[in-house]
């Protein structure tokens, strides 16, 4: 009677010892681990950028966002909207880069969280990027709020972002060049 007595205590303290336990999280998993992305945090280029091998190395993570951009944009000029021909967004929306769709026109705070204010021109040092053009805006999804007939862009080159063109009508300034990128929430285009 003793020793299951002794028996009993000991399976009670094991039992306590399993539910007092506290859960631990997953930290690994199939494939690499990246810290969740949060954009208080600043990374060198070296850690930031991982070109993502199982999207062909078409793409690029940016672990201080969590955004997935095109690692080489195209060379193609496209005006913001169009009734004649692909607009910006369109462009974006059909991209199959790296086999997989779910790409989009970046808002301005998107384009602009790729500006480092310490280069010439203004793209992080090291960064992975291929076919940027320094010389041409990049549209955003991001209208102006003034006149919706205007759109905000970006120019790497300088890193300005308070550069403002108009969203058709053919004429030069309306037609820049686009940066896809996945993830992240977007804005609804007007």
């Amino acid at each position: 009677m003793k020793h299951q007595g002794c028996w009993a205590l000991g399976l009670g303290v094991l039992t306590l010892t399993f539910v007092a336990s506290p859960a631990r999280a997953q930290t690994t998993a199939n494939g690499p681990y990246y810290a969740t992305p949060s954009w208080d945090q600043t990374l060198p280029s070296n850690s930031r950028f991982i070109v993502l091998t199982n999207m062909n190395s078409a793409a690029v993570l940016d672990r201080e966002t969590g955004l997935v951009w095109e690692k080489s944009p195209t060379t193609t000029l496209f005006e913001w909207s169009s009734a004649s021909a692909p607009a910006a967004a369109d462009h974006c929306n059909g991209l199959t880069t790296g086999n997989r769709k779910g790409w989009r026109l970046p808002t301005i705070q998107e384009l602009a969280s790729l500006v480092d204010p310490t280069q010439s021109p203004s793209l992080p040092s090291g960064h992975p990027f291929t076919n940027v053009s320094f010389n041409s805006f990049y549209w955003s999804a991001t209208t102006a709020n003034f006149n919706t007939a205007f759109a905000w862009n970006i120019l790497f080159d300088s890193g300005g972002v308070e550069n403002i063109d108009p969203k058709g009508g053919g004429t030069v300034f309306s037609f820049n060049s686009v940066w896809c990128v996945r993830g992240g929430s977007g804005v609804d285009i007007q």
